[in-house]
């Protein structure tokens, strides 16, 4: 095996030439690559204390709730905050848009999916959304307490979902992300 040194801007393991898996990578190296799947942000910086976001990955165009796709959960690391895997397990369907924000925004991301949700044409008699949200901890760059996070940024971040290429690194969800004591980012696979 060669040894490789990191360089600053190289950002993917392929950038150094480390391939990992059996299988090509698509043309953009995205999960955007899987037709219909979109990816929105809404980055929140403010002063010196607000560093915070949502990201929205949007599974296909279209009413998720009347058109729900298959879904899974794996979980490697038991420590996080994740809402709606149960229904998941048990139906084996993702019904809405799945949306990653900060520790104390996870009701927050709820509450802007079920809005969301709610207000789509076709979904006039829903009494029910299992809203999917992950957390991301940035409580060490942001005033975590404060929470800035809205549902109306999770809304934003939704409705502004896009295909092609992902902004990665401090942008939404992970804009104030910080990962085993370093600062961390979005990612995108």
């Amino acid at each position: 095996m060669m040894s490789q040194s990191f360089t600053f801007g190289q950002s993917r393991p392929r950038d150094l030439g480390i391939h990992i898996g059996v299988l090509p990578t698509g043309p953009k190296n995205a999960i955007t690559d899987v037709a219909g799947v979109k990816v929105g942000h809404v980055t929140l910086i403010e002063r010196e204390n607000v560093r915070t976001g949502v990201t929205a990955v949007i599974p296909h165009a279209g009413n998720l709730f009347q058109s729900k796709v298959p879904g899974a959960v794996f979980v490697g690391n038991g420590f996080g905050k994740l809402a709606g895997t149960t229904q998941i397990e048990e139906l084996g369907n993702i019904e809405s848009p799945i949306i990653l924000t900060n520790t104390l925004g996870v009701a927050t991301g709820i509450a802007g999916v079920v809005k969301y949700t709610l207000n789509q044409a076709g979904n006039e008699q829903v009494q029910s959304v299992n809203a999917v949200v992950g957390e991301t901890n940035d409580g060490y760059l942001n005033d975590i307490r404060a929470m800035h996070v809205k549902p109306e940024d999770v809304v934003l971040a939704i409705t502004s979902a896009k295909d092609g290429v992902v902004l990665e690194g401090n942008v939404g969800a992970g804009t104030g992300t910080v990962c085993f004591g370093l600062k961390g980012g979005i990612g995108n696979s």
